[in-house]
C-alpha cells in the first residue's frame, strides 16, 4: 500500500502531499499520523525553509472518511479511523505550530476537516474549480482545529457565520473574494505557484524573523484558547444522535431529520 502522506524537498520547500487519491484524500488515522510526522520533519529539517501542503489526485481533502457510516464520530476525535484511538485521529502537530511558513495548495475540494486543516495554514492558494466547504452543521457536527477563532479573523464575522452556519460550498474565485484564499488559479498552476511563493520566502526572509512574526500573528488570534474550548464541545456533539443522522442522511442522499432542540438540549454546562 502507498504511504498516506508523501514528503519531498523542492527548492528549499518541504512539499507534503496527502496521498489517498482513491478516496479523495479522506481523513483517517493513518493520514492524520502521516501529517503529524511530515510536519515534525519539516519543522526539524534545516533544509526546509517553508512548507507547501497539497493533495494527490483531484482533491485536497474531501473531509472525514465516512466508511464508518453512522459511527463515524462515535468515539470523538476529528474522524473515525478504523480501529485507531481518538489520539491517532486528532492532529498533534498543526501547521500554525511549526516556525516556518506553511501554504495550503488547494488543488481540489477541501471539505470539512479538509477546510479547517487548510485554514490552520498561514495562507491558501486554491484552484478555480476547488470546492471549499465547512459542512459540519450539515453533518450534525462542529468545526475544529481552532476554526471558530481563525475563520472570523480571516474573512470577518459575517462571512464566517455564513460559511459555518450554512455549510455551503464556495469555489476558488468566491473564496478569493472573501479572503479565505490569497489566490484562485487554474488547477494546473496551483502547486507551482505555491512552491514559488514558499521558495521565495525560504530564500529571501530570515528564518527567525519569520518564526517570530508567525508566532505573534497566531497568538493574536487566540487559537489555542479556542481549540481548548472547542474540543469538549466537539466530543459532546459527536455522541449525540444528530451526528449519526448527519452522516447517514448524507450517505443516503436525503434531507436530515434532526433530533436535538437548541432550546432544550444545548450543553450549557460545557460553557461554564
Amino acid at each position: 500500500m502507498s504511504e498516506p502522506v508523501l514528503r519531498e524537498v523542492r527548492d528549499g520547500v518541504g512539499v507534503i502531499t496527502l496521498n489517498r487519491p482513491d478516496v479523495m484524500n479522506a481523513w483517517n488515522g493513518p493520514l492524520c499520523q502521516g501529517l503529524d510526522s511530515a510536519l515534525a520533519w519539516a519543522r526539524d529539517n534545516d533544509d526546509v525553509g517553508a512548507v507547501v501542503i497539497t493533495g494527490s489526485g483531484r482533491a485536497f481533502c474531501a473531509g472525514a472518511d465516512l466508511s464508518g457510516g453512522g459511527d463515524t464520530f462515535a468515539e470523538g476525535g476529528t474522524a473515525r479511523g478504523g480501529e485507531d484511538d481518538v489520539a491517532a485521529r486528532t492532529p498533534r502537530v498543526l501547521p500554525w505550530e511549526i516556525p516556518k511558513p506553511v501554504i495550503a495548495a488547494i488543488n481540489g475540494h477541501a471539505v470539512g476537516v479538509g477546510a479547517t486543516y487548510a485554514l490552520a495554514c498561514d495562507m491558501r492558494i486554491a484552484a478555480d474549480t476547488a470546492k471549499i466547504a465547512f459542512v459540519f452543521a450539515r453533518r450534525g457536527m462542529l468545526p475544529e482545529l481552532g476554526c471558530h477563532a481563525v475563520l472570523p479573523n480571516v474573512v470577518g464575522l459575517s462571512n464566517a457565520s455564513d460559511l459555518l452556519l450554512s455549510g455551503r460550498p464556495v469555489l476558488g474565485p468566491e473564496a478569493a473574494i472573501l479572503g479565505l484564499v490569497s489566490l484562485s488559479l487554474p488547477v494546473e498552476q496551483v502547486i507551482e505557484v505555491a512552491i514559488a511563493r514558499a521558495s521565495e520566502m525560504a530564500q529571501l526572509s530570515a528564518p527567525v524573523s519569520m518564526a517570530i512574526t508567525k508566532r505573534l500573528l497566531w497568538q493574536g488570534m487566540g487559537v489555542e484558547e479556542m481549540r481548548a474550548r472547542e474540543e469538549p464541545l466537539f466530543d459532546w456533539v459527536a455522541t449525540q444522535p444528530d451526528a449519526v443522522e448527519g452522516v447517514v442522511s448524507f450517505l443516503e442522499k436525503r434531507q436530515p431529520d434532526w433530533q436535538l432542540s437548541a432550546s432544550k438540549d444545548f450543553p450549557n454546562d460545557l460553557f461554564d
